[in-house]
């Protein structure tokens, strides 16, 4: 047995004991590696060309921030929030979302005076202590979109096409399902609220008990419930679409029609709420149809920056789940050529050789290929065998003959083929693209 000393901690336990990674996380290796690669390379490349300006902000804020954000009736705030006491006694919480942290930094910095509308986007990670499901982790990644200061919306369509563009990339747009919906304003909830509690009241004694909690403190999340029992109680419950003011229902089928002119498929699910306070008028789903797995959503939150402390601004974004994406990309076998493989691998058969073959592989690196070069002084087979498991495209081969002959032999690992050339970066570059 072994005693360890840390922070203040004492554990006990055998030295010998293997440490595995703790429940909700995990390791993203290997080939799932070059499917994220792959996905953020895609999510880069569509934010340039958008035009969108990326924010990183701390993966821990301060408790407060996301009870006054986010709500402190949520599941979120109440169930699921990493939230501990630092050193100094301040309660200070793992980011379970990125919004309230994206606000409070656009609020901290005075973006406001930036030329508006701002748009900054993110890539994250999350933490919820959320029960295990598939896709779902307690530490999870999320792709972001906020955008600030436009009411228009036109805004709202800027979200929804760089989320649909994202999975329209990948491959995969018709398998994912956008649902939208409208909440509206607080002039339109008010009035819905009534009608809501007016229906659910005499129904309620046989509804869970979580629903009868939101009854009192946000009785449009009883909408969302995933209980059968209240399912079969909701059957007729109005909805809020029928209830909006003269502004909202405007602003509702302004989108709606808009995207049917950009030709961005959805359907219009009225259950819609979303699991936030700070929603209100659009908010919109995306799912994966076949395997009903939810892969993200958003909508506009116009209140929030005011809630927070800044001045009152209108703000729209989104929430991709990169998890849950990548995912979708192994469930729909789209991931079969995603990753690039070596151009070439440079085999050495006399350690004299090394010195020149390591400057030549530098420079040809420097022009952008992907090489790779022998650093087990491997035997010449084995050195074969490594570049055929790696994948590389050609081999140069290296030896004391075409050292002192200031050669070298190219070999297609594709097809067999061999080819001599200078020991020249210029040379072997022009051996491989013939």
């Amino acid at each position: 047995m072994h005693n360890t000393r840390l922070c203040g901690i004492i554990f006990h336990g055998d030295v010998t004991m293997k440490i595995t990674k703790q429940k909700g996380t995990r390791d993203i290796i290997l080939e799932d590696t070059k499917i994220w690669q792959y996905v953020e390379k895609n999510i880069r490349d569509i934010c340039r060309e958008y035009n969108l300006n990326e924010i990183r902000t701390p993966v821990f804020e301060a408790t407060e921030l996301f009870a006054r954000g986010v709500g402190d009736e949520t599941d979120i705030v109440n169930k699921e929030m990493y939230t501990f006491l630092d050193k100094g006694g301040r309660s200070i919480t793992l980011r379970p979302e990125l919004t309230a942290g994206v606000v409070r930094s656009y609020i901290e910095n005075g973006m406001m005076s930036q030329a508006s509308p701002l748009k900054l986007w993110y890539i994250g990670n999350m933490y919820r202590y959320e029960k295990m499901q598939k896709g779902r982790y307690r530490e999870f990644t999320q792709f972001g979109l906020e955008i600030f200061g436009s009411s228009s919306y036109l805004a709202d369509i800027e979200t929804i096409c760089v989320s649909y563009e994202l999975f329209k990339r990948l491959g995969i747009s018709d398998k994912v399902e956008l649902s939208i919906n409208s909440i509206g304003c607080e002039t339109c909830r008010k009035k819905y609220i009534e009608a809501l509690k007016a229906y659910v009241l005499p129904r309620l004694d046989n509804m869970c008990d979580n629903c009868k909690v939101r009854y009192e403190k946000n009785p449009m999340r009883i909408i969302d419930c995933k209980e059968e029992k209240c399912k079969v109680e909701l059957e007729n419950v109005p909805m809020i679409t029928d209830y909006l003011c003269d502004e909202c229902r405007s602003d509702f089928e302004k989108v709606c029609n808009t995207l049917n002119s950009i030709g961005i498929p959805y359907v219009i699910d009225k259950k819609i709420v979303r699991g936030l306070d700070y929603y209100n008028k659009t908010v919109y789903e995306y799912t994966a149809k076949d395997l009903g797995l939810a892969a993200g959503g958003g909508g506009r939150y116009d209140k929030l920056v005011e809630t927070l402390g800044g001045n009152t601004t209108p703000a729209v974004g989104f929430g991709l789940g990169i998890d849950r994406i990548v995912l979708l990309l192994k469930e729909y076998n789209m991931c079969e050529n995603i990753g690039e493989s070596a151009d070439m691998y440079f085999t050495i058969i006399d350690d004299l050789a090394y010195p020149k073959a390591i400057n030549i592989v530098n420079e040809i690196r420097r022009r952008g290929y992907i090489v790779d070069i022998d650093i087990c002084n491997r035997s010449f087979k084995s050195q074969l065998k490594y570049a055929d498991k790696i994948k590389a495209k050609y081999v140069c081969i290296i030896g004391e003959e075409e050292l002192k002959n200031n050669k070298c032999i190219i070999r297609n690992m594709n097809d067999g083929t061999q080819s001599e050339v200078a020991l020249d970066v210029c040379d072997i570059i022009k051996g491989i693209e013939r």
